[in-house]
């Protein structure tokens, strides 16, 4: 469901730390709980259900699948091992189960609450998660009930518990229980000695007989579980489930509608909104940490992540919702000291880079969410900016910002002192823009000089033609020549020191995080000019943009670079921004299972193609869009407040890629920027397209916030 707390699907393979789903490997079980697109090190895999039909041994009832089928709100496989058709849907709270066993004198459902994702032995693995405990009892021949206890994962974060309360429409005929793999028949309960456990209900089942379970989880109590069962599932109609899904997922996905020819086109974009939607799970009422009437929202994984398109989107078509989702943001804060960068399990952790709840906060502000304290928003983001976190700083707040806030960058003492340093600028944009619309100036002046601190760390080297790199750089002042540090090659799980260089990216311990110098080097959202007189002037930075595309330093499949093939609007070149966005469509996105460049990230990926599908692309913390490639003859924005927003494309083709005139709202408009403003009051914009570049664009060039 849109948000929902259980997202029931398969787990396949050996469940170790990059496990998950997988259209070959066996599926081991169908577990209510995962997060989504994120790759990595995994989290949870809760509860594992699987049919099976003869005799069995816990912990291996693995089986390879066919006929299998997924559409909104469904799911079903054939598993071949069993001859069973395993049928699922869900509602927020709850996952429906629909088996249809062949004839068997020994058919199961097994219950394993030994099963998680990220299975590593190893004691020192950083993403592995690990049982805790977890406890299971057999209350009646339809009900079984208990809890499953994990800690880890790729957030390191705490324990967490997921309860469940699970119930048949057919009696079952035998059960029992089992405890580290040994099986007890007509045993009713396993406490919970922290070693895996798990439980069955057996059937003599005629051919094509039908059972059906709803398991309601919760995060409160076994309780609260069976009450989500009662709440949200009285009956016992599979159709009814997944109808109701299908219609929320309808009603969701209906603030945007397009019209194309290509079926593919429009496949691809609604699997896009669909996946920008599954997370944060909206946990409202499921808190186990506190009580309050604010929302709860947990599996932001990660803000670093979905801040520069995802969070965007929602603000266009669900601004509610997003408003709640940053109302958690600062309930968080209010109640455990900082916001999240990313949080999983009811745990805070991990910080790739900046503390970009900073960006949201502002994002919202500037585009009119209403039902925000932004008072205590602008102190959570101040807090993020000058409380020390020491050893938490993979978890929270800023790691490193003792050489920050005293040198005006990170230096080489400081792991992903690189890209910190710059993200950390822009957060304190963000910061500065906030305080000065708060009428804070002397807080708004602070930090809109901090945010210039990106140059803090700009060296005058030439590579590859282009001037100027973000640099490592010590404490002393003066650059890190000759070492980049602890480089970490995960296929040999070990760390090598290399020579630094402009296109070495790297991970937790290193310069930057997940991208190199090429690309960081240019996201300077806040002072895009700035950056563009720092390279050299319009057609350095020109040619520097045209060699980061030719050579392939581009990665679509990262967020660092979203933004990138929007700078060309910022030197009058919009036709280059269509060229370079339609080329990185069409090589990386398609209508397929493999479909996408790489991990979703929490639908980060689709919300950017989302947005470049309709023709523009957001500057986030910024009231600003930047014109694109539009691939829709038509796309309506279906408001919140009621009102319709049009785009309007003329003369489309695959030839005729370039934009030759657009009119606004019928008056003619020469600007490859608008505002969000001009969304919120309707009207329509057209482009008329043409297969050679023109003049559109080319003047009254998109403002630089950092001048205000």
């Amino acid at each position: 469901m849109p948000f929902g707390m259980v997202k029931l699907g398969p787990d396949c393979g050996e469940l170790t730390e990059n496990a998950g789903y997988s259209p070959d490997k066996e599926i081991q079980g169908f577990s209510h709980t995962h997060v989504s697109g994120t790759g990595g090190g995994p989290k949870y895999g809760n509860v594992l259900i699987m049919p099976v039909t003869g005799q069995f041994e816990p912990g291996k009832l693995g089986s390879l699948r066919s006929d299998e089928q997924a559409t909104v709100g469904y799911y079903s496989a054939v598993l071949n091992k069993y001859a069973v058709k395993a049928e699922l849907s869900a509602t927020k709270s709850v996952g429906f189960h629909q088996y249809i066993f062949p004839k068997s004198n020994k058919s199961s459902i097994v219950i394993d609450l030994g099963s998680f994702l990220g299975k590593i032995d190893c004691k020192d693995c950083m993403e592995g998660q690990r049982l805790v405990g977890s406890e299971i009892e057999i209350v009646s021949d339809t009900v079984i009930e208990g809890y499953t206890r994990v800690r880890g994962g790729w957030n390191q974060g705490k324990a967490y518990t997921v309860y469940f309360s699970a119930v048949l429409n057919t009696p079952a005929t035998s059960f029992g229980t089992w405890k580290e793999g040994k099986i007890k028949p007509g045993n009713k309960v396993e406490f919970d000695t922290g070693e895996k456990s798990g439980a069955y209900l057996s059937f003599n089942t005629k051919d094509n007989q039908v059972i059906k379970l709803k398991v309601g989880i919760s995060f409160l109590g076994i309780l609260k579980a069976r009450e989500n069962v009662r709440a949200e599932v009285p009956g016992w109609d599979f159709r009814t489930v997944h109808q109701n899904a299908v219609d929320l997922w309808n009603k969701n996905l209906a603030p945007i509608e397009v019209q194309t020819s290509s079926e593919d086109l429009k496949k691809m974009f609604y699997t896009a909104m669909y996946h920008a939607m599954l997370m944060p799970v909206d946990r409202t009422g499921e808190n186990p940490l506190w009580v309050s009437p604010e929302p709860y929202y947990d599996d932001y994984y990660a803000i670093w992540d979905t801040f520069r398109a995802t969070s965007p989107l929602l603000t266009i078509i669900h601004p509610a919702r997003q408003r709640d989702i940053i109302r958690s943001l600062i309930n968080i804060y209010d109640h455990e000291g900082y916001m999240p960068d990313a949080r999983s399990g009811n745990s805070s952790g991990r910080t790739q880079g900046g503390s970009n709840s900073d960006v949201l906060i502002t994002d919202a502000y500037v585009k009119g969410l209403k039902g925000i304290d932004y008072e205590k928003g602008l102190q959570s983001m101040l807090d993020n900016a000058e409380k020390n976190p020491g050893s938490f700083a993979r978890s929270i707040g800023r790691g490193g910002i003792e050489d920050y806030n005293t040198l005006g960058y990170i230096s080489t003492n400081y792991e992903r002192s690189g890209n910190r340093t710059v993200e950390y600028a822009y957060n304190d944009y963000c910061i500065s823009d906030l305080a000065r619309r708060l009428g804070k100036d002397s807080i708004s002046n602070k930090y809109l000089k901090r945010s210039g601190n990106w140059k803090n760390l700009w060296k005058p080297i030439t590579n590859h033609g282009s001037y100027g790199f973000i640099m490592p750089r010590k404490a002393d002042g003066s650059w890190d020549e000759t070492l980049y540090g602890c480089h970490w090659i995960a296929s040999e799980n070990r760390c090598e020191t290399l020579p630094f260089s402009p296109l070495l990216s790297g991970t937790w311990p290193d310069f930057f995080y997940e991208a190199n110098s090429w690309e960081y080097s240019l996201y300077v959202p806040q002072d895009v000019p700035g950056l563009i007189k720092a390279c050299g002037g319009n057609k350095a930075f020109e040619n520097r943009l045209d060699t980061f595309f030719v050579n392939g330093y581009f990665d679509i499949g990262n967020e660092p670079s979203f933004i990138t093939p929007c700078l060309y609007n910022y030197i009058g070149r919009p036709d280059l921004t269509a060229e370079r966005v339609r080329t990185a469509i069409q090589k990386n996105f398609n209508a397929s299972i493999a479909g996408l460049p790489g991990n979703d990230d929490s639908g980060a990926m689709s919300s950017w193609v989302i947005f470049h599908s309709m023709g523009f692309f957001p500057n986030a913390g910024q009231d600003l869009y930047l014109i694109s490639a539009p691939a829709f003859e038509k796309v309506t924005l279906n408001l919140e407040n009621g009102k319709h927003f049009i785009v309007q494309t003329h003369k489309l083709s695959v030839k005729n890629k370039y934009i030759v005139s657009a009119r606004l709202n019928g008056k003619s408009f020469d600007q490859n920027w608008f505002r969000h403003a001009d969304i919120l009051q309707g009207g329509t914009l057209e482009f008329t397209m043409g297969d050679k570049p023109s003049n559109w664009g080319k003047t009254n060039l998109p403002p630089s916030p950092r001048e205000k």
